[in-house]
């Protein structure tokens, strides 16, 4: 396949050699950044996984943090209330030195058997918003810890993919450019159906070439009048078994990926 040195408006109005020699042409630059993206592995992933295990991780103890004032408010109000209850049961005790009757000596007695009874529940509340205080700072000194924990993870990992990122960056922006590039002759149809097949192949080779008689995506055998349809570059022709678009065969492509 020769490149094709006229400019085309409209990729759609390109002939199917030059279509096909875009495609190698995107096929290889793809399969260079995918090379540089593999030294990564799965630390990119990591990287993200530990960051939302982290926010995970944050949002929990600022639940926790909330809560806790929160309780810590219900004790203020209680100790308010127990020591307004007090104060009621200390002037309610003086009122009944000067009580001219059983009747309001007892209905004094009855006001401060009740603000009694408030202080008693107001002791229970605190008692319990403390134990759920306690509980609750030793859940989040745990969230803490495994949140440290996950902070540094992150940041070794963060470090070695920069690392690697840094060694590959200048090549990896080089390559991004020239994809840009790449794209623009080639069909937007194809485009799209290049993307699909791509995401659906373990490789990633979407475009590749007859090699020893067979495709050189998923090695299965194409017969020679197929390899002559290739050849003659009337129509885009794909890998019967795989899918693959088959752009040339070996030894007549100007490309190879």
């Amino acid at each position: 396949m020769t490149a094709n040195s006229a400019a085309v408006a409209n990729p759609a109005d390109a002939p199917i050699s030059a279509k096909l020699e875009a495609l190698l042409n995107l096929q290889r630059i793809d399969s260079q950044l995918d090379e540089i993206r593999r030294v990564r592995g799965d630390l990119p992933e990591e990287v993200r996984d530990l960051e939302d295990e982290i926010a995970g991780y944050e949002a929990r103890v600022k639940r926790f943090d909330e809560e806790i004032s929160g309780l810590q408010d219900q004790i203020k109000q209680r100790k308010a209330a127990t020591k307004e209850a007090e104060g009621l049961i200390k002037r309610y005790e003086e009122q009944q030195t000067n009580v001219r009757n059983n009747r309001e000596y007892e209905a004094i007695a009855k006001e401060v058997e009740l603000q009694r009874l408030e202080i008693q529940i107001s002791d229970k509340k605190i008692k319990e918003a403390q134990y759920l205080i306690d509980q609750r700072n030793t859940e989040a000194n745990v969230t803490r810890l495994r949140l440290d924990e996950r902070r540094k993870d992150l940041d070794t990992k963060k470090s070695e993919l920069d690392t690697i990122v840094a060694e590959n960056e200048a090549e990896e922006k080089q390559l991004v450019t020239e994809r840009e590039t790449a794209i623009q002759p080639v069909e937007s149809r194809l485009l799209t159906a290049y993307d699909r097949i791509r995401g659906n192949m373990r490789n990633r080779l979407a475009v590749v070439l007859v090699r020893r008689d067979a495709c050189g995506g998923c090695f299965n055998t194409v017969p020679p009048q197929r390899q002559a349809d290739i050849i003659s570059h009337k129509k885009i022709i794909v890998c019967e078994h795989c899918g693959r678009i088959l752009a040339d065969v070996e030894g007549r492509a100007a490309v190879n990926v």
